[in-house]
């Protein structure tokens, strides 16, 4: 995975591979937790009685956790390191999910939401900024590719929440992933780039800016990605977390392969995000999210609108159409998120893990608020007609990645 120009002095390059070994780690586990509960949801739903408005206000609690911690990784990975930051949020992210799996109220659920919420953008922050410097160290790209590893970690939770959950209980099944992740997190860190190598100060000689106004000139092109970013992360949020809520009530799917549209988009993204790094540098970043904005949605569009349309008739058919329409999307999108990290990265006279960070307070909070808006959508209106909104917001995608400019690495 990755593509790999020639390498700089040994040192620090053999550096740079032992951070890149561990940085595909961290971005796996941070999928696998982060998306730990998103299979088990509709039990989670049913069982504290909860329509679909008013679990997706109960959404908003990950929404008001991932604010703060966007914004506080940026300004703690560039005043300490992001090596720090990840042995941090190592501990508390398992926290969260913990405090997801024993929620047996909504005041407790929203409390595990905020902390896993937080600590996605905490960690989510720092391994970007690790990411950036690897591909400077190694000369060679790889944020697709580390991005792959987190897809294949989402597609993971949810392959182990749909296998287990016809024996073994949210609360169990959750316990279980909290306590293995705060094991590996902690072993993950000691390979991480130290602090003297991960940038976390900006370019050497450069007086980067290590703090940037939320309004201003100079922040225009992180507000004209942040929006990018984030119209990329409602969508993905909404097809993991209301895909199966769509197939169990909406298209009568039953335990398990309700799971089959999350499971699908996750694979598509793995495939589009492994072969990303190749597509970046054959036909530029902004043609590929470009191109991946127009088609995914789309084709997302188009498949939504006839299986849904032909599931009571044909149930099976009308699965596979939607699965594949979930399909498309994911294949779509996966370049989205490693293109926009690279842009918010590259931008003269502002440190790294500041502008990942300003990109970031704007786009994760969506990855979390995004739910929200479709669960009050789809409770004035149907949450096949919520699905329309996503979609869409893949062409404003689209339109968004002119201002995508990546810095190219040093040969």
């Amino acid at each position: 995975m990755g593509y790999r120009y020639h390498s700089m002095t040994t040192d620090l390059y053999a550096l740079g591979i032992r951070a890149r070994n561990a940085i595909y780690a961290s971005f796996f586990f941070l999928g696998f937790l982060g998306l730990a509960w998103i299979p088990r949801i509709p039990e989670i739903k049913t069982s504290l009685g909860l329509s679909d408005g008013q679990f997706g206000l109960v959404l908003l609690a990950s929404t008001v956790g991932s604010i703060p911690g966007a914004q506080i990784a940026g300004r703690a990975v560039h005043s300490y390191s992001s090596k720090l930051v990840v042995r941090i949020s190592g501990v508390l992210l398992p926290v969260g999910v913990f405090v997801v799996g024993i929620a047996d109220s909504v005041q407790v659920l929203l409390l595990g939401l905020f902390i896993t919420g937080f600590n996605v953008s905490f960690m989510d922050i720092a391994i970007n900024g690790q990411a950036v410097e690897i591909e400077k160290h190694t000369q060679g790209r790889w944020m697709s590719s580390f991005h792959g590893l987190w897809s294949i970690g989402a597609f993971a939770a949810t392959l182990v929440g749909g296998l287990v959950a016809n024996f073994v209980s949210p609360r169990d099944n959750l316990i279980a992933i909290a306590v293995l992740g705060l094991i590996v997190f902690q072993f993950i860190a000691h390979y991480l780039l130290p602090p003297e190598h991960d940038g976390h100060l900006g370019e050497p000689g450069k007086d980067d800016a290590g703090k940037v106004k939320l309004f201003g000139k100079e922040s225009l092109i992180l507000w004209a990605l942040g929006i990018g970013l984030m119209c990329a992360l409602i969508p993905e949020g909404g097809a993991y977390e209301w895909s199966g809520i769509l197939l169990q009530d909406h298209m009568g799917i039953g335990k398990g392969l309700n799971a089959a549209a999350a499971t699908t988009f996750s694979l598509a993204m793995i495939a589009s995000r492994l072969l990303g790094d190749r597509a970046f540098e054959k036909w530029g970043h902004v043609n590929t999210v470009k191109y991946g904005g127009y088609f995914g949605g789309g084709l997302w569009g188009i498949g939504l609108l006839v299986g849904i349309s032909i599931s009571d008739t044909y149930p099976t058919a009308g699965l596979i159409i939607v699965c594949l329409g979930f399909g498309a999307a994911g294949f779509g999108m996966g370049p989205f998120f490693p293109a926009f990290n690279l842009a918010a990265a590259s931008i003269p006279g502002i440190a790294p893990s500041v502008g990942l960070a300003r990109v970031g307070l704007i786009a994760i909070a969506a990855y979390f608020g995004g739910p929200t808006i479709i669960g009050l959508i789809a409770e004035v209106t149907s949450l096949p007609i919520a699905f329309a909104f996503p979609v869409l917001l893949y062409m404003v995608v689209g339109l968004q990645s002119k201002y995508i400019k990546v810095r190219e690495i040093k040969q």
